[in-house]
């Protein structure tokens, strides 16, 4: 696939199917993770990838973020936890790993990791995969920060669904850029 053409028509995938990428697949989607632009070279993110039964339990570990401290929760809100990683045969939790740095501020290291998922979301439609990038509430919930055994340093930038496409990938929008574009001085 042209870089250019796969920037121009990335799209988010939504529904996914088994199998899940394969080993070599993977070592590409990392791969192409580990070149996003990195002052420092720091590299300050990781991945952990979850699937299989995994999902499982991270689904339980959503609905029991859900449920931390609120006295009555919806069963519907429940259920929607628990199927949420069951929507893609792998996920992958990016997690920034932040460190003090005398010129790399903390902000340009959460950048540098939303890159690699960027990265890792290109990667899998240069080879064919699907994906879609996910947050939300979870994203920053500290139950599921501590299930996921994240240190004080570490937040999740992003919930990444890949796996096979469930039908056409769609084509994407595509806005003038001229309406997000200026000059400045004005």
């Amino acid at each position: 696939m042209d870089a250019l053409d796969l920037l121009l028509n990335r799209a988010s995938v939504a529904r996914l199917h088994d199998p899940a990428p394969t080993t070599e697949q993977r070592d590409l989607l990392f791969r192409a993770a580990l070149r996003a632009p990195d002052h420092g070279q720091l590299r300050p993110f990781r991945f952990i990838c979850v699937e299989g039964e995994g999902r499982v339990r991270l689904g339980e570990l959503f609905a029991e973020a859900v449920a931390a401290g609120k006295p009555e929760v919806a069963p519907e809100a429940l259920s929607k936890a628990l199927a949420m990683p069951l929507r893609a045969p792998l996920l992958v939790v990016v997690v920034a790993c932040l460190r003090e740095h005398p010129k790399v501020p903390q902000e340009e290291q959460v950048i540098t990791a939303g890159c690699a998922a960027h990265g890792v979301l290109l990667a899998a439609q240069a080879i064919g995969l699907g994906g879609i990038w996910r947050t939300g509430e979870l994203a920053s919930n500290a139950v599921v920060d501590s299930g996921l055994g994240l240190a004080a340093n570490e937040r999740i930038v992003g919930f990444l669904y890949l796996g096979n496409l469930d039908g056409e990938r769609r084509t994407p929008q595509s806005p003038a850029p001229a309406e997000y574009v200026s000059g400045w001085p004005a």
